[in-house]
C-alpha cells in the first residue's frame, strides 16, 4: 500500500497583481518522502513553500494538506493544520527579543492544537537544542550567536512540535562550506531518525546530492554513504522545468535544468 499523501497541489496557479509566480503546478507529497526543490532566486520556491502553508491562498488550483483542502478553512482551521508542519524560513527567522529557549517554546505555546503542558515545554525545548548540539545556548540571544548557529537554532524550533512534515527555505543561504554542511547533516539528522517527510527549496546542488547519497547513522552520528530515495523538482518561472531522480536531473540537456545538475567540482 501506498504512503498516505500529506501535500497535494493540483494545478495551483498563484499572481502577485498581473505577475504569475506560480503556473498550474502539480505537485505531491506522501509521507517518507524526501524532495528537493531547485531554482534560481525568482523561480518560485518560496512562494510554492508558502502556499503549502496556507499563508499565500491559489487564485486557481486547490490544496490538499492532510486530506484537507486549504482554500476553505477558516484561519484558526488553518492554524491547526499548520501546527502539524516544521517550517524553517529563510535566515531562520527568529525573535530578536527572545531568548534561544523562548524562540524554541515559541511554537509549543502557541499552537494551543498540540496541548502541550506547560511542564513538558522546557524538557522538549532543551531535547530540540540537544538534537542540534545547542544545548548550552537556552539563555542567550539570536545577536550572540554566529548565523549558522542562528540557523540551527531554527531547525530546533521546526522540529520541536515533532511534525510529519518539514519545510526548508533555503537553508544553507550565505553561510560557508562548512557551515552549510552542518546544517545540511542535521536536516538529514532529522529525516532519517524520525522518519520526518521533507521538502528543502535551495539553488545549491551541493545541499539536494547531501541529501540523495547520504544517510544519518544514529550509532556513529555521522553520515555514511547511502541511496534515500530522493526527488528533485527544478523551477523555472513558476511552473516545474524538470522533476524526477538525481540520475534524470543530471542527464537532462534542457540548459536551464542542467545548470542545477553540475558535478560538484565545477559548482563554485
Amino acid at each position: 500500500m501506498a504512503p498516505p499523501v500529506l501535500l497535494r497541489f493540483e494545478r495551483v496557479t498563484v499572481k502577485f497583481d498581473e505577475n504569475v509566480v506560480l503556473d498550474r503546478v502539480n505537485w505531491e507529497l506522501r509521507e517518507g518522502d524526501t524532495c528537493v526543490i531547485l531554482g534560481s532566486a525568482g523561480s518560485g520556491k518560496t512562494v510554492l513553500l508558502k502556499t503549502a502553508l496556507g499563508l499565500i491562498h491559489p487564485d486557481e488550483g486547490r490544496v490538499m494538506l492532510f486530506d484537507k483542502e486549504t482554500t476553505s478553512l477558516r484561519e484558526r482551521e488553518l492554524g491547526d493544520l499548520r501546527a502539524r508542519i516544521g517550517i524553517l524560513f529563510q535566515e531562520g527567522g527568529l525573535f530578536d527579543s527572545m531568548t534561544i529557549a523562548e524562540n524554541v517554546a515559541y511554537p509549543l505555546e502557541n499552537q494551543k492544537s498540540l496541548l502541550c503542558p506547560e511542564a513538558d515545554v522546557l524538557p522538549r525545548v532543551e531535547e530540540a537544542l540537544k538534537f542540534v548540539e545547542l544545548g548550552h545556548t537556552l539563555g542567550k540571544f539570536p545577536s550572540e550567536l554566529s548565523g549558522g548557529m542562528r540557523r540551527r537554532v531554527g531547525i530546533a524550533r521546526a522540529i520541536v512540535t515533532q511534525p510529519r512534515l518539514l519545510l526548508y527555505d533555503s537553508p544553507t543561504a550565505g553561510l560557508d562550506p562548512i557551515t552549510a554542511n552542518n546544517i545540511m547533516t542535521l536536516i538529514a539528522k532529522e529525516r532519517d531518525i524520525r522518519h520526518t517527510t521533507t521538502a528543502l527549496a535551495t539553488h545549491r546542488y551541493q545541499d539536494g546530492h547531501l541529501l540523495a547519497n547520504y544517510r544519518y547513522n544514529a550509532n556513529t552520528g555521522k553520515l555514511e554513504r547511502g541511496k534515500p530515495e530522493t526527488r528533485f523538482v527544478v523551477m523555472q518561472d513558476g511552473r516545474f522545468a524538470f522533476e524526477g531522480s538525481q540520475d534524470e536531473l543530471e542527464a537532462s540537456r534542457d540548459p536551464y535544468v542542467s545548470k542545477f545538475a553540475k558535478p560538484l567540482e565545477k559548482i563554485s
